[in-house]
């Protein structure tokens, strides 16, 4: 079967009003990509951001009329005419994995891969998560949780408790639980992300031993190893409350920093834990940070 697929540059267009037209046509899947060349890298808890410059794709069975879909854009919006767009024919294939094409096994410290299902590291002792994505944010590809996931390789987790607040897809609690430790708990305030990190945990065998929650009041008591790989505003908004779920003597690891952040946020959680040498590492131009440290005794 041939599909129909729909492109078009949103220039002031309301996404959410084509995506609501193009949905009301039955298209299959919308999605939205960088029509230019600004890389959206790090979205705020539960935002889903867009670019300056956004294309929308539409993708619709070959019984569609698409001559009623751009009639409707076309009168809905109030236009004369559509924006840059145009039509494609594409043979069938499986476009739920389609993107995964570009994303291969990826290594991270000595024992710790991340992997699609239907791919293996040619490693005897490998650890593996396996991620297909999907929704959430986070698959090991961006410096922030690169930096992370090396972070939990390199530190002993057996019989250990972890927290991962700020989950996204919930790669660095599995990957926490692949590597020992006995128990974790992923928070999220975006549901898909829960969604994602709930069908990731399951796809590892691990949901047994991980609990997942939105809400922030839903996380019961201390942890031994506490990550929030997020945003530095949230991460120095939410210092006290982010050190308070870390055991005394447990290990605290922030990243989703900028390095001409990481001061304030250093500053931000100085009252409670003694942090190591920062980690940096360049990634498309910007330069990221990782703070790990322990929390005093008290």
């Amino acid at each position: 079967m041939e599909w129909q697929q729909f492109v078009m540059n949103l220039d002031t267009l309301n996404p959410a009003s084509v995506e609501e037209i193009l949905v009301r046509h039955g298209a299959q899947s919308v999605t939205f990509s960088d029509a230019g060349d600004v890389p959206v890298l790090e979205p705020g808890p539960g935002e889903t951001p867009l670019w300056n410059n956004t294309r929308i794709t539409g993708l619709f069975d070959p019984g569609v009329d698409m001559a009623a879909v751009l009639a409707d854009l076309r009168s809905s919006l109030a236009l004369d005419q559509l924006p840059d767009h145009r039509l494609e024919t594409l043979a069938d294939r499986d476009w739920e994995r389609e993107w995964l094409r570009d994303f291969g096994p990826m290594q991270f410290g000595r024992r710790l891969w991340v992997c699609p299902a239907d791919s293996e590291p040619d490693r005897s002792n490998a650890v593996i998560v396996r991620l297909d994505p999907g929704l959430a944010f986070g698959t090991g590809t961006h410096a922030t949780t690169a930096m992370c996931l090396e972070w939990l390789d390199a530190i002993d987790l057996q019989g250990r408790t972890v927290l991962d607040y700020g989950c996204g897809s919930g790669v660095l609690a599995i990957a926490a639980l692949k590597l020992g430790c006995k128990q974790a708990h992923a928070m999220d305030i975006d549901v898909q992300a829960v969604t994602a990190t709930r069908e990731n945990a399951a796809q590892n065998g691990v949901q047994d031993r991980l609990t997942v929650s939105a809400p922030e009041r839903e996380i019961d008591g201390q942890f031994d190893v506490v990550l929030a790989n997020i945003l530095a505003g949230p991460l120095v908004e939410l210092a006290g409350s982010i050190s308070d779920r870390v055991r005394s003597g447990g290990q605290l690891a922030l990243s989703g920093i900028l390095s001409e952040q990481a001061p304030e946020v250093l500053e931000a959680y100085a009252p409670w834990v003694d942090f190591d040498e920062p980690e940096f590492r360049q990634q498309d131009g910007q330069t990221w940070t990782r703070l790990t440290g322990r929390k005093r005794h008290s």
